[in-house]
């Protein structure tokens, strides 16, 4: 019995081997079998494919109006119009991917520790040579390799299409953009995904997970901005009262409250990554805008514009996550 305790105290300690990588693929791979088996993950994927498809319909069926629009800078980047333009008969699809992502990433998360437990099959993997950080990375990496493949099958399949169509070969900025773009949405999932493990680290039923999870995406969807505004027309005058300066610095104030949403950090990167004309996410004076001609931004200017936003996101992502592998490494797990 000495020599057992030795031996488990041994491997507990021990830094991870080839041997233990190959066990975190194994459960990488488990867990995107089953997430592929899933009617969950089949019914958010095949909602995501109408909407793409709808989407696609509408600014494929005006993409000729887009490729000779002379008005706007941004005219000649075809691929890109296909994901933004619209008839306003509906949005387009990264308006659509702004509210159907964080379902995607609570759907496939707030049940991933506790239906394990529920069910005693955690015991069972917790039984075998397996450490717990292992168990919980691959909770976390199998969803979002399964959703990156799913958003870049999307892209490429939009890309065929868009050459299939007009014949047009791709610029290398629009390249460069389509993938920031399968990035920051991959990376938006990957919060909703680290926030609902986080709820089935802390709530032993499932089905509590999952209506806390949606109550912070309808909180942050619909009430966090109406509470904003509510909160700014009760403290500061009204914006008619106020000189252009101070109503500059009264949208700034407004937008800058508005960021600590999610949604709100992913609607402005995608915006702007999009699109190449989006010089500004705030608000600009009549000054600034003399003299100004519109022109595209390089993808490098693009990208730092929306730095804060996508270290924001990181950041979010890595607190939820990290706070769920301090909660699950601390977890009693019994028979």
């Amino acid at each position: 019995m000495k020599n057992q305790l030795v031996s488990l105290t041994e491997h507990s300690t021990a830094k991870p081997s080839k041997n233990d990588r190959s066990l975190l693929g194994i459960l990488v791979n488990k867990e995107i079998a089953s997430f592929i088996r899933s009617w969950r993950f089949i019914v958010m994927a095949l909602l995501i494919i109408l909407t793409f498809m709808a989407s696609m319909y509408v600014s494929m069926s005006n993409i000729k109006g887009l490729s000779v629009a002379t008005n706007d800078p941004a005219s000649n980047f075809i691929y890109l119009k296909l994901l933004t333009a619209t008839d306003q008969s509906i949005p387009p699809f990264h308006v659509f991917l702004n509210f159907l992502a964080p379902l995607l990433g609570i759907g496939l998360g707030f049940d991933a520790i506790n239906t394990e437990k529920n069910t005693g099959t955690l015991t069972r993997l917790l039984a075998q040579p397996i450490y717990r950080d292992n168990l919980l990375i691959g909770k976390f990496l199998a969803p979002l390799l399964l959703v990156g493949v799913f958003f870049a099958a999307l892209t490429l399949l939009m890309i065929g299409a868009g050459i299939w169509l007009t014949g047009v070969a791709m610029e290398p900025q629009e390249l460069f953009r389509l993938i920031g773009f399968i990035g920051i949405s991959i990376l938006y999932v990957g919060f909703w995904l680290s926030l609902s493990i986080l709820l089935s680290v802390l709530f032993t039923q499932p089905s509590t997970a999952a209506i806390t999870a949606f109550g912070i995406w309808l909180f942050f969807t619909i009430f966090f901005p109406i509470l904003i505004n509510l909160l700014v027309r009760s403290i500061l005058p009204h914006p008619q009262s106020l000189s252009e300066t101070q109503y500059i610095a009264y949208n700034e104030l407004i937008l800058s409250l508005h960021r600590i949403s999610p949604g709100q950090l992913y609607s402005d990167a995608t915006t702007t990554l999009l699109m190449p004309s989006v010089r500004s996410l705030g608000p600009i004076s009549m000054e600034q805008t003399l003299g100004a001609l519109p022109s595209n931004l390089r993808f490098s200017d693009s990208l730092m514009m929306v730095w804060p936003q996508i270290t924001g996101l990181i950041a979010a992502t890595a607190l939820c996550f990290s706070l769920s592998y301090y909660l699950f490494m601390r977890k009693e797990i019994r028979s």
